[in-house]
């Protein structure tokens, strides 16, 4: 249960008369009814009010149950009271037991109170006074109000924009007519309405599309407003009633906080765990390691072996910086242009023996990256060949091509023949949100990519397992190693040379696989927790 719920519970249970005990020394409701119709006969004596046209009389008929007279007509509202109220309780159209102080046409500074001046998750009162001069008073600044009345938005009424004024004001207070001002007649307490006006049944009555009429801004008239049915206890079970209460607010907003707390983190903890999943996999902890499996480090030779053979061919470029990363002395070192350095402080955590550390450049045939078209987005069409931009790239292995443009088979050939994608090529966004990666599939193409996603082209798209690289690129600890190097401007971004130095712990390619179909075994499960 929700705390929203269990004081909703509770003020349904309150206004039903299950909250707390009736009292058989408690004064009637239909005593005080007849103290609050003998104050109306005295504002209208003193028309301070007016009188109204079709005055309610509600009564218990002989079979127990209401009645209500109006004029010379009297009808039962068996089927329209939404509950049983006890014996010492009374049903009243709430235009029966409140009134309103007026309207006026502010002439001198005044507090304007509308609907931001309301609190609406506490249903308070903003503790700060808006002092408006009458030339710049808004249209819908006219109603008289005063400390002790409720006000209550009867646009979107299930916002709850309501409260009760509850401290005094450095000018007179008015009110927008977005609200029903309602001053409560008599002894009737103005909480116990207030939590009434809060509670389920209220609620179902002041937004029933009957009463309600709009749709962008459904609102009930006071005409509907007042001639709603309100229980009335007597005085001072309606007293008990609001302690009860209020009694439970503080634990209920607590209730709240720690519901809050444990929805965010229920929402969060699927990706957590997924993230701690990964960690484990590239730090040779999700999956045990294999003596009998070929190192990694023959995997590598064999690679470099093939890149070589690649260069000679004219089929790939030598790299500028060839690295090379191998083990002495417990240590790891890094040898680049001829000069070897201990790199153990580039390392973001420990990897097992039979595991190597290599920067992407090394098994990358090639690092680059987009092409947007000339002409921006004039360039983009419903229909030829896919360009995706960094949104397409989902993460992890996946494409969203939900939201694809498209550019003509001449601009895909020609200006954007440099970015044209592969089958196995891994993406990765360099510009905005950085680091989300993706793995294209020969189903997806023809594609081309535009300057915010890096491309990744491996040497030999069988010697290290694509998968295993982009979980490798995802793990927590590589993430932040990637992307603390971002470029600060006015888009951050990855550069190339970030990309292309990014290290990754690379296991024996059997591991790799191993270690694949066990994300992907954990991952479904993950996702219905």
């Amino acid at each position: 249960m929700t705390a929203q719920q269990l004081k909703n519970s509770i003020l349904q249970m309150a206004v039903q008369g299950k909250l707390v005990p009736q009292d058989p020394n408690d004064e009637p409701a239909s005593v005080l009814l007849e103290r609050i119709r003998a104050e109306k006969e005295r504002l209208i004596k003193e028309k301070k009010i007016k009188r109204e046209k079709n005055p309610s009389v509600i009564f218990k008929g002989a079979d127990n149950t209401p009645y209500e007279k109006i004029g010379d007509e009297v009808r039962s509202l068996a089927d329209e009271v939404p509950f049983d109220i006890p014996d010492s309780w009374e049903w009243v159209r709430l235009g029966s037991i409140v009134y309103n102080r007026g309207q006026i046409t502010p002439n001198t500074d005044f507090c304007y109170i509308d609907i931001g001046s309301i609190d609406n998750k506490n249903q308070k009162l903003n503790s700060t006074d808006t002092i408006i001069t009458p030339d710049k008073a808004p249209s819908r600044a006219r109603k008289l109000v005063s400390k002790g009345d409720i006000l209550y938005s009867t646009v979107r009424p299930y916002l709850h924009n309501m409260c009760i004024i509850d401290r005094d004001f450095s000018c007179a207070p008015i009110a927008s007519t977005g609200f029903a001002a309602l001053t409560c007649h008599a002894d009737l307490l103005n909480k116990y309405l207030f939590y009434y006006m809060m509670s389920p049944d209220f609620d179902a009555y002041a937004n029933n599309t009957d009463n309600a009429k709009g749709v962008a801004y459904p609102a009930i008239n006071d005409d509907r407003l007042y001639k709603a049915l309100i229980p009335i206890p007597p005085l001072g079970e309606q007293l008990r009633i609001v302690s009860a209460i209020e009694s439970v607010d503080m634990p209920i907003r607590d209730y709240g906080v720690k519901e809050k707390t444990l929805r965010t983190l229920n929402v969060a903890f699927p990706e957590a765990l997924k993230k701690s999943i990964l960690q484990e996999a590239v730090q040779g902890k999700l999956v045990p390691q294999d003596p009998s499996d070929e190192p990694a480090e023959a995997l590598l030779e064999r690679i470099r072996v093939e890149k070589q053979r690649l260069i000679k061919e004219g089929k790939i470029k030598k790299d500028k910086h060839e690295s090379v990363i191998f083990r002495r002395d417990n240590s790891h070192y890094e040898k680049l242009d001829g000069v070897e350095r201990c790199i153990d402080d580039e390392l973001p955590f420990e990897i097992p023996d039979f595991w190597e550390w290599v920067r992407i450049s090394s098994i990358a045939a090639l690092v680059t990256k987009g092409t947007t078209p000339r002409g921006g987005n004039v360039a983009y069409s419903d229909i030829g060949v896919g360009f995706l931009r960094a949104e397409n790239v989902a993460g992890l292995d996946q494409l969203d091509l939900s939201k694809l443009n498209h550019i003509d088979e001449a601009t895909h050939t020609g200006f954007l023949k440099r970015s044209i994608l592969e089958a196995d090529d891994v993406l990765i966004t360099i510009a905005g949100t950085l680091g989300r990666t993706a793995i294209v599939k020969e189903e997806n193409l023809p594609l081309n990519a535009n300057q915010a996603v890096a491309i990744i082209r491996l040497v030999d798209s069988h010697g290290v397992d694509l998968r295993y690289l982009v979980y490798a690129l995802n793990a927590p600890a590589i993430q932040d190693k990637l992307t603390a190097q971002k470029k600060i401007t006015a888009i951050p971004n990855l550069t190339l040379e970030i990309i292309s130095d990014c290290l990754i712990p690379i296991p024996p390619l059997n591991e790799q696989h191993r270690i694949v179909r066990r994300i992907e075994e954990l991952f479904p499960l993950v996702k219905g927790l």
